[in-house]
């Protein structure tokens, strides 16, 4: 591929198939899980299972982080035909991801049992929670290199290949999620064992890029530079806080959910946490798709180009938007029964809140490809504001003060107002940045 002089549609057509499908696979790691830990274990262990998720989201964000910012810095370096400082973009990013495993995986298992409870596990659960984090402790390294690798490959040009990784991976974990939990009677700990399992297969084979022919990722000690790092860091930040948000947010709605509405309302954000995880994989492939050749050309001072390809994301993530948003209203009783065995009672509480809950994949699918714009073209400062508004700031506000003013069931209201809130910032920050 020729990121500077082939059409901007035909490449942007060109990496989105495997960008959204190495992006919505990997949501299938956690989502297997839930669907199988829900049917062949129980609605509690689904509760357990919300519980970790955050470890989940901090584990991705750190790979986010080191991959998405060192691999716009790399895209934007090779479209500049700076090959040291490309060199340089990735040794440095693949040194702090390796320290940063390394530091995660030890204090993870250290202090496991305090973090379980910290994440609001009690008597009842916390030896489901215990069982599946020891697996998310032992392995992280194998999470955050998965998301890293990724990147970076995408970044290579070589979208084919993390796609086809991440796809091996989600049908191994599939497979093994089926024969662990309801064949062997594993619990927690087969679902645990098999997302394990199914992102060290995605890392194997995303290693293979560099034995390829076409393999421009060369680590150099002594490219490794703290300058680098001091760049990689804010450009990747935004990425990070993508990821590390939806545990934030994930953390305060259990909270506030066990305080208002009981151990039903966890049940119920369970399901919508896991759609929503499918919908920010589809925009966030939508992103990903046009981030190495919006960077690529933003380093040529190819404008024109970057435009084309920021209008193409803005309409491809509006109408999936559109498609899911829709979905709450044709098929909520079957999005509830696909996690758990749902009883009268929790489709009677459910319903509304799907149809309350999904309009907000409207305008989260801008935010999130505005955010991702914003990198690419090494804008951080408005990238982060987006990320921050939307992510910690406005659902943290919503989160506490709509169920405390207005009751329990206002919980729900968080999100759709969070993004809203946001797209008007975001359409804002667009208008003010001039790329020339």
């Amino acid at each position: 591929m020729d990121l500077l002089r082939e059409r901007p549609a035909k490449l942007f057509g060109r990496y989105l198939l495997p960008s959204v499908s190495a992006t919505l696979v990997t949501s299938i790691y956690i989502i297997a899980d839930t669907i199988m830990i829900g049917r062949g274990v129980g609605a509690d262990a689904l509760v357990a299972l919300n519980l970790v998720l955050p470890l989940f989201s901090l584990l991705f964000a750190f790979g986010m982080l080191f991959g998405v910012g060192g691999g716009v810095l790399y895209s934007v370096a090779q479209g500049a035909g700076d090959g040291a400082r490309a060199r340089s973009a990735f040794s440095t990013a693949l040194a702090a991801a390796a320290v940063t495993a390394a530091v995660l995986a030890v204090l993870a298992t250290l202090f496991l049992r305090p973090l379980a409870f910290a994440l609001g596990a009690d008597g009842t659960n916390i030896g489901m929670v215990l069982e599946y984090g020891s697996y998310m402790a032992h392995f992280a390294p194998v999470f955050l290199f998965s998301t890293f690798l990724q990147a970076f490959v995408r970044n290579d040009r070589d979208p084919k290949r993390a796609m086809a990784a991440v796809l091996g991976g989600a049908v191994l974990n599939i497979i093994f999620d089926y024969i662990f939990i309801f064949h062997l009677g594993m619990g927690m700990a087969g679902g645990a064992a098999a997302t394990v399992m199914g992102n060290t297969l995605t890392v194997l084979l995303l290693l293979t890029h560099f034995l390829s022919a076409g393999n421009g990722l060369r680590f150099s000690r002594k490219a490794v530079s703290r300058k680098m790092l001091g760049q990689i860091l804010p450009c990747g930040a935004p990425s990070f806080l993508i990821e590390g948000a939806a545990g934030i947010i994930t953390f305060s709605f259990n909270h506030q959910l066990l305080r208002y509405i009981g151990r039903g309302g966890v049940v119920i954000y369970s399901v919508i946490a896991n759609c929503a995880l499918v919908c920010m994989s589809l925009f966030n492939g939508v992103s990903q798709a046009a981030q190495p050749v919006l960077a690529a050309n933003y380093g040529a001072k190819l404008y024109g180009r970057v435009y084309a390809v920021r209008r193409m994301g803005v309409l491809t993530v509006l109408a999936f938007g559109v498609l899911l948003a829709s979905t709450a209203y044709w098929m909520p009783q079957v999005l509830i029964g696909l996690f758990v065995e749902p009883d009268a009672a929790l489709l009677a509480e459910g319903v509304p809140v799907l149809r309350t809950y999904f309009p907000a994949f409207v305008p989260m699918g801008l935010n999130l490809f505005f955010s991702t714009y914003f990198q690419s073209v090494v804008r951080p400062a408005p990238s982060l504001t987006v990320t921050v508004l939307r992510g910690i700031a406005l659902p943290l506000l919503f989160v506490l003060a709509l169920p405390a003013l207005f009751g329990g069931q206002a919980i729900w209201l968080a999100v759709p107002l969070t993004e809203l809130a946001t797209l008007v910032a975001g359409l804002v920050l667009l208008r003010r940045v001039r790329l020339a």
